[in-house]
Formats: C-alpha cells, sequence, structure tokens
C-alpha cells in the first residue's frame, strides 16, 4: 500500500484555495499578521499544503500567480530548501519520521523544540516559521508545550497548527489562534483532477469524491488503498445478507494480515459504516423507522470497531467475523 502522494511540502497548487489565499495575504499586506494560525477543516481539504504555500511566501520565496494568490517560484532557492527540508528558519512537527515512519502522535520532546526555535532571530529569511501537522496529535503534555509558544509569542515567528478536529484541542490554545477555515470544493471542480493524478475514471473519480465527502487530497488516498475495490465488496455482503460469501470472506481476513492489514482494516470498518450509514437514511426515508433504529445501533457499533480492535488489540478476524454476525443477525 505504499503511496505516490506527494508530500504538501511538494505541492505549489491549491484547489479552490483562493479563498483562504486571500484571507491570509489581506492581514500580511495591511502589517497585521497574528503569530499563530489554526487551519481547521475536513482531512484531506489542503491544509497542510497551506501551510507550506504560507511558509514559502514567509520565507521569502518568490511570488508566482500561475500558482494561485500565494503561489511561489517552483525553482526558488527557498521552495527548493523547503522540499529538502533544510531551510534554517522552517521547523516543522509531525508523526512522519524522516525515513518516512508513521509514529503514534508528535513526541512532547520535539514539541519542547518550538520556544527555543522562536527565541532566535530569522537566520536568512523575514521570518521564522513553524508547522504543527497535525495538532492533533500532540498529547497532553506536547500541547502545553504548544500552548508555552503561544502565550509568548514572538516578534518575527508564526506557527501554523493544522486541526482536522479543532474542538478537542486545548481551548487555550483554540482562543490564542487566528482561526482559517477550509471546506471541500465541489466535486465538478475536483473530479477530472483525481481522476488524471490517481488514474481512474471521471465516474470513479466521482465515487471516490463522494466517499471522501469532497476532499480531494482523502480521495486521492482512498485511491491508493484500494477503496473502491473494497465498497465493491461491502455493497456485495450487505446484498447477500443473511448469507455469506464464504470466499470473500476468506479474502478480506487475508488482506487484514500485515504489514498493511491494520489500514486496510479500518478502510473497510469506515467503508461499511458509510454504506449502513446510506441504509438507515434510506430506511427512514421511506418511512421504516425501526428498522431504521435497529440499523443506526448497528452503525454506532461498527464506527467503534477499529477503535476498540486498537486498544486491546483484538483479532481483526475475529472482530469481522462479530460485525458479520451481528449484520447477519439483524438481517
Amino acid at each position: 500500500m505504499s503511496s505516490t502522494i506527494p508530500h504538501p511540502r511538494t505541492v505549489f497548487d491549491l484547489i479552490g484555495g483562493d479563498a483562504v489565499d486571500g484571507g491570509f495575504l489581506g492581514s500580511l499586506n495591511r502589517g497585521r499578521l497574528h503569530h499563530a494560525w489554526l487551519l481547521v477543516g475536513p482531512n484531506g481539504v489542503g491544509k497542510a499544503t497551506f501551510a507550506y504555500r504560507v511558509a514559502r511566501r514567509l520565507l521569502g520565496a518568490a511570488a508566482d500567480s500561475r500558482h494561485g494568490l500565494l503561489g511561489s517560484d517552483e525553482d526558488d532557492p527557498v521552495s527548493r530548501q523547503v522540499i529538502a527540508r533544510s531551510h534554517p528558519d522552517l521547523l516543522v512537527l509531525q508523526r512522519e519520521t524522516e525515513d518516512g515512519k508513521t509514529r503514534r502522535g508528535i513526541p512532547v520532546d520535539e514539541a519542547r523544540m518550538l520556544p527555543d526555535f522562536f527565541n532566535k532571530s530569522p537566520a536568512i529569511a523575514p521570518y521564522r516559521v513553524a508547522i504543527v501537522d497535525a495538532a492533533d496529535d500532540l498529547n497532553a503534555n506536547a500541547a502545553n508545550a504548544v500552548l508555552k509558544t503561544l502565550e509568548e509569542p514572538p516578534a518575527k515567528g508564526v506557527l501554523l497548527l493544522v486541526s482536522h478536529s479543532p474542538g478537542a484541542l486545548l481551548p487555550t490554545i483554540r482562543s490564542r489562534c487566528r482561526r482559517l477555515k477550509f471546506d471541500a470544493p465541489p466535486i465538478e471542480a475536483t473530479r477530472n483532477w483525481l481522476a488524471e493524478c490517481a488514474g481512474v475514471s471521471e465516474s470513479e473519480a466521482e465515487s471516490l469524491l463522494t466517499m471522501a465527502r469532497g476532499a480531494p487530497g482523502k480521495a486521492w488516498r482512498l485511491a491508493e488503498a484500494g477503496a473502491l475495490e473494497l465498497d465493491e465488496q461491502v455493497k456485495t455482503l450487505l446484498s447477500m445478507l443473511p448469507s455469506i460469501d464464504e470466499a470473500l470472506i476468506s479474502s478480506l481476513q487475508d488482506s487484514f494480515r500485515p504489514p498493511f492489514g491494520a489500514e486496510r482494516f479500518n478502510l473497510f470498518f469506515n467503508i461499511l459504516a458509510d454504506n449502513i450509514h446510506q441504509l438507515v437514511r434510506d430506511r427512514a426515508v421511506a418511512g421504516r423507522q425501526l428498522a431504521a433504529a435497529s440499523w443506526a445501533e448497528t452503525w454506532e457499533y461498527l464506527v467503534s470497531i477499529p477503535g476498540m480492535v486498537e486498544a486491546v488489540n483484538l483479532d481483526r478476524s475475529d472482530a469481522l467475523l462479530t460485525a458479520l454476525g451481528r449484520l447477519r443477525a439483524i438481517a
């Protein structure tokens, strides 16, 4: 399940980004640049891409309008340094390590680097910039380390916090940041782009964007993870209930083994829950309230399964069979 999706630091275009670009530029051009920005919105709508757009501009990269209002020249030395992760005035905190591995969260030791980073004057740029991608990955101690920086705002420093679930952040962090909201662009605006990037048909791109609730980046990740195939398998399972296809179940169990079993397992249950959610809506519209309520309870159970499996290290194959047993009973 290796991905060909580029890292946000290498992406220079932002689909539908004029609104957020304009909001930031307005503050910058008026000389009222806030020291901390909270970039909020669904996963996959370009928040991290925007953070790197801001970083390049503040670090002095030459503007390039071909990439939008906040676009920068790809060949500018600053842009190349950002891509190479070698710019001395840029600090990035993220779950991903330099060797490409993903950790459970952002370690507190790295979050404690922020005060020292901002206490220093910019080395070669007009500003020092730090990106936290994502603030949702900070544990309590790491969040408090970030809060210390927010309480003592640097004179020539800007902190960009990416968040998919801002409600879960410390209220004191939220209150000290300027909020910039990101929405998913219309599917019509991203369908052709996704079809080209992910190597799928336009109709498949539309299905992926629907699954991703319009978020282009998330839709691309779903394509890479084989979401279209899983969606077909889910629909086949539901259409056969209360019977089951033993060969299909065995194939799914095999796909849940390492090294990519956890990701595929979680994706399967997300897609299964989405299909059940649509079934609940269909039952309710048809006036079948009792059936809708029963399926709604099942939906809540399915949504909780990936978390339960990870929390207590349950066997994924057993969890699948338990879920299928519940689905067969309600069917």
